[in-house]
Order: C-alpha cells, then sequence, then structure tokens
C-alpha cells in the first residue's frame, strides 16, 4: 500500500442532514419532479461550493428530494440551467466529461465499500462501487452495475441546442435496495431511525457557442478547458467527494418519524479519530514513519472529546478510543477504515 499523506481538509464538522420519508405511492418514473408522489419530500438546502465557505455560491440552483419504500431508495434533483448540453451516450463513460449530477452512497458509513453515480442529461449512466477512497488506494469497480436501476431526465428547454429557452433539467433515480444492501451493515437495508451517509455533486463546465454547438470554453494561456465548478449538497472543505467521513446524514424515517437529526456523540468521536487518520498519514509522508506520540497530532487550539491511544509498527498505525457510553471502542487504521468493537 502506498501511504501518501492525505490531505487534511478546512471546515468545521457539520455534515448537512435530511430527514428521508417514505413514498406513498409507486413511482411513474418521467425525470419530472413536480408531481404528487414527490409532494411529500422536502427539499435539501440549495448546493454550496465543494469547499464551503472558501468560495462563492454557485451561480446555478441544484437541489434535492429523497424518498423511500420497502424496495427503493428515490430520488430527485432540479438544475437550473440555461444551456443545456450532453455528449456522453455509453454507459459507464466517464460522465463528469459532461455536465452532471452525481450521488454518493456509503451504507456504513465507514468510508470504505461505497457507491458513486453519475448521470448527464442524456440519461447515460456511470455506476460504480469503492473498495476505498483512493486516497487510501481504491480501486473503483466500473463493472459493478446497480441491478434494477430505474432512471429518467426531463428537459425544461431544449437538448444541445445553443439559443433555445432553456430553464433547468431534472432527474429521478430509483436504486434498489436488494443492490445496494451489498454494502450496508449486516447486508441489510436501512430500518426506520437509520442513517446512511449521502452527498450530491454537479460537475458543471465553462462552455460557449461555436459551429452551432456547446464546446468547453479553452483557456488561451494554458490551451486547456478551464476547470469545472463542483456544487454540493454537504460542503467537503476540499476539492474532492471522496471523503465519505464528510458527507451528509441521511435518516429513514417511518410514519411515526423521526422528525429531526442531532449528531450523535459517536460521530464526534469517528470525526475526531478520522483526524488523528490524517495527521498521522501525514506525518508518515513527512518523516518515513508513524508515531505514538498522540500530542503531535492534537493541537491546544482545539476541543477534542477523546483520549485516544495509538498503535504502530513499521507500516500499520491503529487509533482507538471509547464510545460514547464507555461500552465499546472506535477503531481507525492506516487504511482509513473506521470500526466498532
Amino acid at each position: 500500500m502506498n501511504l501518501n499523506g492525505v490531505p487534511e481538509p478546512k471546515l468545521e464538522y457539520a455534515p448537512k442532514h435530511y430527514i428521508c420519508k417514505r413514498a406513498a405511492e409507486p413511482l411513474l418514473i418521467d425525470g419530472c419532479v413536480d408531481k404528487p408522489f414527490w409532494a411529500a419530500a422536502d427539499w435539501t438546502e440549495d448546493f454550496v461550493d465543494i469547499e464551503g465557505d472558501l468560495r462563492p455560491r454557485p451561480a446555478k440552483r441544484t437541489r434535492v428530494k429523497m424518498l423511500w419504500d420497502d424496495d427503493y431508495f428515490y430520488f430527485a434533483a432540479e438544475l437550473m440551467e440555461d444551456q443545456i448540453w450532453a455528449t456522453l451516450t455509453e454507459r459507464d463513460s466517464v460522465i463528469f466529461y459532461d455536465n452532471d449530477f452525481e450521488i454518493f452512497i456509503d451504507p456504513d458509513g465507514d468510508s470504505h465499500h461505497y457507491y458513486e453515480f453519475e448521470i448527464n442529461a442524456l440519461n447515460t449512466v456511470w455506476d460504480l462501487l469503492l473498495i476505498k477512497p483512493y486516497r487510501d488506494g481504491g480501486p473503483p469497480v466500473n463493472g459493478w452495475d446497480i441491478s434494477g436501476l430505474l432512471t429518467a431526465v426531463h428537459i425544461d428547454g431544449e437538448l444541445n441546442k445553443p439559443g433555445a429557452s432553456n430553464r433547468k433539467w431534472s432527474l429521478e433515480a430509483a436504486m434498489p435496495w436488494k443492490s445496494l444492501r451489498e454494502c450496508a451493515a449486516e447486508a441489510k437495508p436501512p430500518a426506520n431511525g437509520e442513517f446512511w451517509r449521502v452527498n450530491f455533486s454537479r460537475v458543471e463546465w465553462q462552455a460557449e457557442e461555436q459551429d452551432g454547438e456547446y464546446r468547453k470554453v479553452v483557456n488561451p494561456d494554458t490551451g486547456k478547458h478551464y476547470p469545472e465548478d463542483n456544487w454540493v449538497w454537504s460542503p467537503m472543505g476540499i476539492v474532492n467527494m471522496h471523503y465519505p467521513e464528510l458527507w451528509g446524514y441521511v435518516v429513514f424515517a417511518g410514519e411515526d418519524g423521526p422528525e429531526s437529526f442531532e449528531l450523535p456523540p459517536d460521530e464526534r468521536i469517528k470525526w475526531e479519530l478520522r483526524k488523528l487518520y490524517y495527521r498521522e498519514r501525514n506525518y508518515f509522508a513527512s518523516h518515513g514513519n508513524f508515531t505514538s506520540d498522540v500530542k503531535r497530532f492534537m493541537h491546544d487550539d482545539e476541543h477534542w472529546v477523546i483520549k485516544p491511544v495509538i498503535e504502530t509498527t513499521s507500516s500499520l498505525f491503529q487509533i482507538s478510543a471509547p464510545s460514547a457510553d464507555g461500552h465499546s471502542r472506535f477503531c481507525i487504521r492506516e487504511d482509513g477504515k473506521l470500526w466498532k468493537e
């Protein structure tokens, strides 16, 4: 394993949360999001830049709704857009080379074995499974598909026609639990009151009309396209979606709720262990070895709730701390895997 450094995100730990209600009826999927099926679902907050407050707010609005039932996890997204274009038509193409919408799901919150889904305005899909984040060695499994996936896109305007009167494009996706439970705790769908870690990203390229088509704008100084914008639901503090520990909390609510969410104390403990993981990995990148001296990583100007223990070898480490109730311990190791024992 290549134990490279891991950049530490620049933000306070405050992931967004969403109360996901149960669907009252089956979804007739057509990409439209303003129909009775979605009436009971709240919109998320408008998307922000992936780096959060470090960057200006997005110029175009993006928001999402979610519902669930015994069979599916449902998503609706609305992307305001005056330039609606897409080029990729083959499944499992690198969809973010077009403007796209993306869904990330980590069912058990351990930052390993999670899903990525991308879709463009042509309803072309890329779905894959990540064994680990790229920072921890990956790899992505492109051959994995969401079996039984249903998707649709609706264009409020005209696709690939510069000068058209465009307002937005929207999409719906229905992901079966029979596929998503593969990476879930005990391989089970969620139960009432449980949460999964989820985030969304919108990739937006600068485009202009050339010869009757939309084309990405080239920076004359570099000869390359200007970098894309990345707009997200729950900010990451870093231009990298593959930090599952920063994704939002989606709480699955039954008829009796829950109706609200407060960050469980154990989640704060996990985050503090994660900060120590970043710093231990970065220490190794600089020094060529790990250290068990936890004081090197717990800065005086930070508030900590954990009293961790670090165990190391020449190429491995494990950091542990008691759970909030004191009856068990959380552990994290050099490849970012976090678990309870």
